[in-house]
């Protein structure tokens, strides 16, 4: 029996050390991935973004709209101009014969596309937390868990699985088509804010429910009614889990392609999106925006030195900007939980 048991103690052991081994490698080769993937951008991005001299960066990069680049020898040099340098170019060298090889998007820079970006998801994030929000709070706080409210919560749930790519198409048949929308900033805040509603619902529906319930009944002994007892004594403390549904969010939204491409985004923009006539046509224009930026330049062009200079460059600036717009949520979240406990 002491034999059996020592035995068995051994073995388990053994079982529980292979199992710590298997989930550790596991856990490190996650990591081993990302940092692979995050150092490959970050070194060839920063090749494009920074520069030795200063101010010590690519200005131009950042600020500047796409341009097509013109390559040529001249006068046994290679030179290589944006299409308007090289329209400058020619009306001073009006004598000369050259005959350019021409690479689309691989001049100027990034910045219609950086501005685009961020009001896609600002505007997606707004819509789909207000409407996401206010959802949650009717789930937890109104409904009864009956048989329509448990078929609501599935057909939730369901939504989340769905691919992106199906998400574009019915905003482009329901935004674009349907309701006239066109491709337009606001069809993108609709379609976008759409499809990450079910995580943000699920979110906070499970952060308002994780409100001790004494904090409800003290309110409503108090006299409180039911929407300022949920505005004073619960969505407060829901708040820090609101917040990280919406970290969760900002990353899903700022990285769709197939959504944007079929309702917001042009592959191709010359005008800033507040150059409008009149303020009503600022949510019924197209943008420019990183995603679609970096899939056109990586997929609809022949590649070469110059577009992995364009591809690289905005991908890290695209990482960065939504590291950015996500720690503030993360700010914002430690801030709040800090001040509220119970």
């Amino acid at each position: 029996m002491t034999y059996s048991a020592s035995t068995h103690a051994r073995r388990t052991r053994i079982v529980e050390r292979v199992l710590f081994w298997v989930f550790r490698l596991a856990t490190y080769f996650v990591l081993a991935c990302a940092t692979y993937i995050f150092l490959d951008i970050g070194i060839k991005g920063s090749r494009t973004v920074f520069t030795s001299s200063p101010p010590f960066i690519n200005v131009p990069f950042l600020t500047e709209p796409p341009q097509t680049l013109y390559v040529f020898d001249y006068e046994g040099k290679k030179l290589t101009l944006s299409d308007r340098q090289f329209r400058e170019w020619q009306a001073a060298h009006p004598q000369a014969a050259v005959e350019p090889a021409t690479v689309a998007y691989s001049a100027g820079g990034i910045w219609p596309c950086i501005v685009g970006t961020a009001l896609l998801v600002i505007g997606s994030m707004v819509l789909a937390l207000l409407i996401g929000i206010s959802s949650a709070i009717y789930l937890s706080e109104y409904s009864r868990n009956n048989r329509w409210i448990r078929l609501v919560r599935i057909a939730i749930l369901n939504l989340a699985g769905v691919p992106s790519i199906v998400f574009g198409l019915f905003g482009f048949g329901l935004f674009v088509i349907f309701f006239g929308w066109n491709v337009s900033l606001l069809a993108g805040w609709f379609t976008l804010g759409l499809m990450i509603l079910p995580a943000i619902i699920t979110a906070s529906e499970e952060s308002l429910r994780a409100v001790p319930q004494g904090l409800r009944e003290g309110s409503l002994a108090l006299g409180a009614t039911k929407w300022q007892t949920i505005r004073k004594n619960v969505l407060p403390y829901a708040l820090p889990g609101i917040l990280t549904s919406s970290i969760l969010g900002i990353a899903r939204v700022a990285g769709e392609t197939a959504p944007i491409m079929f309702t917001a985004a042009y592959a191709m923009r010359d005008e800033m999106p507040w150059n409008v006539r009149h303020v009503g046509d600022f949510v019924f224009q197209g943008v420019m925006a990183l995603p679609y930026h970096i899939y056109v330049v990586s997929s609809k062009i022949p590649q070469n030195e110059y577009t992995e200079r364009v591809q690289y460059g905005a991908a890290f600036v695209f990482l960065a900007l939504v590291m950015v717009i996500a720690l503030t949520s993360i700010v914002l979240r430690e801030r709040t939980r800090n001040r509220l406990s119970w």
